[in-house]
């Protein structure tokens, strides 16, 4: 397998990419001089992946919620011991997790880098599953559903996700139910893995002190020679309306201060690569300049004592959906709501900043330079934009496309009051 060398002046990184015979995609980004070296090796498979039609065949399949994480799971088990045994007598530190649209495998090492790279291609390859094995998963996987279903933080985050879909399996926790992982069997395991996990739907990414051409000899060696996939995994998702399920979600649990998460359920989905690339960008920039810490509504609901260093926001963009979420601790997250509809109002009436626009659009660039000083940032930032069709290399070039009409535009087409839910986690009545 041959490696293509592809530099970005700008970034001072060449990053090589090639396809094995087999169609699993490859990439490598030297890190010369670092002394840490990582991989990851993931499947375009997460949890919202629950009802699909394999290639070649023409019925649907439909599975159990929470079978992509449980399979996960259960490939670090073999029938001789723990994967992570064999990581850990070659010095490194090994990891999965599995995400709406994703399950990824991956290592971080100083030593060994080869050799730990063999680990990872061999044993994501080789899953062994039996019924005893299946049996006393649903216990572990259970108690971590009953730990998950107690925590704040978790409960207040999927209970915002269920206010703004109504349908889509995103709303749905990652791990599943205590019923749905009790339906998961070992066949049902393997049909998973045999489409899920084919070469065809996989990316390998690697990065450090280490040679492209070395790491396409392992791959070469290593990954199976099965023919690639003639046509994509059917990915079947269910109707999903442009409006919101409910403006509210509440719930007590343990917490001291209400916690609170509100945000905006996008519409304007169903696309990948640089049109999605440049609508999260856009968005980020737009998130800056309404609720930064530098922003007057920022300082305004910390004054007041509504917020704390606990407040965050993000955007989540993928093809299929996409949501604006922000929030934190608050004693009165009503009030939090208000007050940032309220400004969003104000900002629509008097206009952005475009002071503010180029001020921020700077410092977010510096933030994406950076991004390149950490094995762990590049890997993950690069896995998980490839799913959806983008190239990071292609980032400086789209962000610098990006003007202050781009954004106006996007405040105007995603901050939708109807479009705007809130979950409260309360705590328990004394």
């Amino acid at each position: 397998m041959n490696l293509q060398e592809r530099y970005d002046s700008v970034l001072k990184e060449s990053l090589y990419h090639g396809v094995h015979k087999s169609g699993l995609k490859v990439y490598v980004l030297p890190k010369k001089g670092y002394s840490k070296s990582y991989a990851m090796f993931a499947t375009k498979y997460g949890s919202i992946d629950n009802q699909f039609v394999v290639p070649g065949e023409q019925e649907v399949t439909s599975v159990p919620d929470g079978i992509a994480h449980f399979l996960e799971h259960k490939l670090f088990e073999e029938e001789e011991g723990n994967v992570f045994d064999r990581f850990s007598r070659l010095g490194a530190s090994a990891n999965a997790y599995t995400s709406f649209n994703i399950t990824a495998y991956l290592f971080s090492c100083t030593n060994h880098f080869y050799d730990n790279l063999n680990i990872l291609l061999d044993f994501v390859q080789n899953p062994y599953f039996t019924d005893e094995s299946v049996q006393k998963e649903q216990g572990i996987i259970g108690q971590e559903i009953r730990m998950y279903d107690d925590n704040p933080n978790w409960r207040v985050f999927f209970n915002f996700l269920a206010a703004l879909y109504h349908n889509l399996p995103v709303k749905i926790d990652i791990a599943g139910t205590i019923e749905s992982i009790g339906r998961i069997n070992k066949d049902i395991l393997y049909k998973c893995y045999n489409t899920f996990y084919h070469p065809s739907n996989m990316i390998l990414f690697a990065t450090g002190d280490i040679e492209p051409e070395k790491v396409a000899e392992y791959v070469g060696n290593s990954i199976k020679a099965v023919e690639p996939y003639k046509e994509e995994i059917g990915r079947i998702y269910p109707e999903e309306p442009h409006s919101i399920a409910q403006k509210k979600v509440e719930q007590n649990l343990s917490v001291s201060i209400p916690l609170f998460q509100a945000g905006f359920k996008d519409t304007d989905i169903g696309y990948g690569g640089k049109k999605l690339l440049k609508k999260d960008i856009t968005t980020q920039i737009l998130l800056q300049m309404i609720m930064g810490s530098s922003t007057p509504l920022y300082q305004s609901l910390y004054e007041q004592g509504l917020i704390n260093n606990s407040f965050e926001f993000d955007y989540t963009a993928e093809k299929e959906y996409g949501f604006t979420v922000f929030g934190g601790e608050s004693p009165d997250p009503e009030r939090v709501e208000q007050e940032i509809k309220n400004e969003i109002n104000r900002l629509l009436n008097t206009g952005l900043d475009r002071t503010e626009f180029n001020r921020i659009k700077k410092v977010n660039l510096g933030r994406f330079l950076r991004m390149f000083n950490s094995v762990e940032s590049i890997a993950n930032n690069f896995i998980s934009t490839l799913f959806k069709d983008i190239d990071l290399f292609d980032y400086i070039d789209t962000y610098h496309s990006i003007t202050f009409e781009d954004v106006e535009k996007r405040f105007i087409e995603h901050f939708k009051p109807d479009n705007m839910v809130l979950s409260v986690i309360r705590p328990f009545e004394q």
